[in-house]
């Protein structure tokens, strides 16, 4: 059993859903950014999201633009974002990371490399925010035979024909984007929601996570009221952006306040049912 089966399963016992943080990897610099990922888990972390850094995050809001912006310019790449996943997992070998981003600098490291690599250093699923379920097979089939979930995007566009096609092939869990956007701007009603998702149950057995425009533990309590999982992304790296100084240095305890903000998060999922 894969540690995202385990650990849905595990949590669909005790009636709850999941708490996913996002971060970006190396943001704001290598060291602060992998003692953060470290303390996701002691902080409620369920399941773990980690940012490939790009140059162009076409789906991205400004607040996550601007973490990967600034973990490029501190040196950040897609061999160090597992090197950081290594690191991790000589301490926690049961929390799931999935990783999120665009296709561009897996296709530059190359796919069959990247795919064995990824399982290699302990990462669970992929998350490809600008391929397609129509393009993405040179991916999926290498990171299924390496053991690698592909989670898909639904939207509150996607009709029941697009449905059928997101799904067919869709692996790990299924990613509900709440709002026709990108991250961070708004915040779509929980009934919609709610609809949103028995429209995705009644074609699925696979979990559903909902993500983009969570901000509060209120928030995130009523997306878990509903869904499988409630993700948070923007929220968690502005956090860090509104500590940095006018260099971008990071204050001493930087870390220790992200990881509170995420646990007054995870405290909302956890208390939601």
């Amino acid at each position: 059993m894969s540690r995202l089966t385990a650990c849905f399963s595990a949590l669909q016992r005790e009636g709850r859903a999941a708490f996913i943080p996002f971060i970006t990897a190396g943001d704001p610099d290598p060291a602060l950014s992998l003692g953060i990922l470290n303390g996701l888990p002691g902080a409620g972390a369920d399941i773990i999201e980690l940012g490939m850094p790009f140059t162009d995050p076409s789906a991205d809001g400004p607040a996550i633009d601007r973490a990967g912006q600034r973990a490029l310019k501190a040196g950040a790449c897609l061999k160090g974002t597992l090197d950081m996943v290594r690191a991790f997992r000589t301490g926690d070998s049961h929390t799931p990371i999935v990783l999120m981003g665009y296709f561009n600098p897996i296709f530059a490291y190359g796919i069959d490399a990247f795919v064995v690599d990824a399982a290699e250093a302990g990462v669970d699923g992929l998350i490809i925010v600008d391929l397609p379920p129509e393009e993405d097979a040179e991916l999926r089939v290498p990171a299924a035979r390496a053991g690698l979930a592909t989670v898909r995007l639904a939207t509150p566009t996607s009709d029941d024909d697009r449905l059928t096609t997101i799904l067919d092939g869709a692996s790990g869990f299924v990613y509900y984007v709440a709002v026709a956007g990108v991250t961070g701007q708004k915040s779509a009603a929980a009934d919609d929601i709610a609809a949103a998702l028995g429209r995705i149950r009644r074609r699925t057995d696979l979990p559903v996570a909902v993500g983009f425009g969570i901000r509060t533990p209120q928030q995130a309590a009523d997306i878990a009221r509903h869904a499988d999982a409630a993700v948070v992304g923007s929220a968690i790296v502005s956090v860090i952006e509104d500590a940095l100084d006018a260099d971008g240095n990071a204050p001493d305890g930087l870390g220790d306040k992200v990881l509170a903000f995420v646990r007054t998060l995870a405290d909302g999922v956890r208390t939601a049912r």
